[in-house]
């Protein structure tokens, strides 16, 4: 059951540097306002951000399990 935490978490790591940064658009310098504005995922980006999701529930409820057994 450990190895299976290791590669979940392994997994994890993979799938969240694998996102784009939510701020890329975002300079300092200047008109920042498209930092803030609504911005809707579709396709790939979408798919990523609900595998990061799952993937993260599914390492809690491991480790919930793995704390009662």
């Amino acid at each position: 059951m450990n190895i299976f935490v290791i590669i979940i978490s392994i997994m994890v790591i993979a799938i969240v540097l694998l996102q784009a940064g939510k701020a890329e658009a975002a300079s300092f310098s200047g008109a920042s306002d498209s930092m803030f504005a609504n911005r809707k995922e579709r396709g790939g980006e979408l798919f990523i951000t609900r595998l990061t999701a799952f993937l993260g529930a599914l390492f809690m409820i491991v480790c919930l399990i793995l704390n009662y057994i």
